[in-house]
């Protein structure tokens, strides 16, 4: 019997090995092409503009006179709102014959009993006008006798309805001992900071107060307005309300004006000196 041939079946192929790993590679970067600049055309110059054209004649002066009338309007507003300042004779003082505006002139002031006024109030509330005499320090010498002399002289001083204070720096306690002490009949006026005594042109620079006296109307009229001692300021009082036991200062004889006014002088000189010894002494 024939032998029978079989196929064997080829063996089946190894597999194929996998292929290698491929190495990460850097990526490049592109290479940045830089363009040259280009060359803009050159532009063109600007045209300048039409200039515009003049305005009439008659338009430039109603805006001007339109324009005066709003300034002058303005300046008009603006000084009716500003105070008036008082009239002096242009040399900073106050005169005999000027006119004050009483509003706000000198400033507040304090009475010896801590009462705040002004020149104006008591300007209104006196009958004729109102006297400030100037003392440079309560109760030193030459200050005590000024004040005592107007105490002594106080109802013919006050005859005409003038009314009297006495004005100095001095604190209201030291002017309230003060007035207490010599049994003053009028009120004694604080000005620590020198405004009213400034104003009335008795400050003593740099600081202090000149003796003197002040006399103003009902009007704002300066009567009186000058340094003197304690006696001189009395007497100058005494002239403008009508002199010494009723005759009028201006009838008197010459001879007993020339007699008052060299008393008055020589009381003037004691009193002063006496007050820089005891300022002296007060100091050592």
């Amino acid at each position: 019997m024939p032998v029978e041939l079989r196929k064997r079946k080829a063996p089946a192929a190894p597999p194929a090995p996998a292929p290698p790993a491929k190495k990460k590679t850097k990526a490049t970067k592109p290479a940045s092409s830089k363009s040259a600049p280009s060359k803009s055309a050159p532009s063109k110059p600007a045209t300048k503009p039409a200039p515009k054209s003049a305005p009439e004649p008659a338009v430039v002066a109603t805006t001007k006179k339109a324009a005066a009338a709003v300034i002058s309007k303005v300046a008009g507003a603006v000084k009716e709102a500003a105070p008036a300042a008082p009239a002096t004779n242009g040399s900073g003082k106050v005169a005999v014959g000027d006119a004050i505006a009483l509003d706000g002139f000198g400033g507040e002031v304090e009475t010896q009993d801590g009462t705040k006024t002004t020149l104006k109030k008591l300007v209104d509330d006196s009958k004729a006008g109102i006297v400030l005499f100037t003392y440079p320090k309560a109760s030193t010498p030459g200050c005590t006798t000024q004040a005592c002399l107007f105490r002594d002289s106080y109802a013919p001083l006050t005859a005409t309805g003038l009314s009297i204070y006495g004005l100095s720096t001095d604190s209201p306690k030291a002017n309230a001992s003060f007035k207490t002490k010599q049994n003053l009949p009028y009120p004694l006026l604080c000005d620590p900071k020198a405004t009213l005594i400034g104003a009335i042109g008795l400050k003593k620079a740099p600081k202090g107060t000149t003796r003197g006296v002040f006399v103003v109307d009902k009007a704002g009229k300066v009567l009186a307005a000058e340094p003197g001692g304690p006696a001189a300021t009395v007497e100058v009082v005494k002239k403008l309300v009508g002199g010494q036991n009723g005759v009028p200062a201006a009838d008197r004889p010459e001879d007993v004006k020339a007699e008052d006014k060299a008393k008055a002088e020589v009381a003037a000189d004691v009193a002063d000196t006496a007050a820089e010894i005891d300022a002296s002494g007060t100091k050592k």
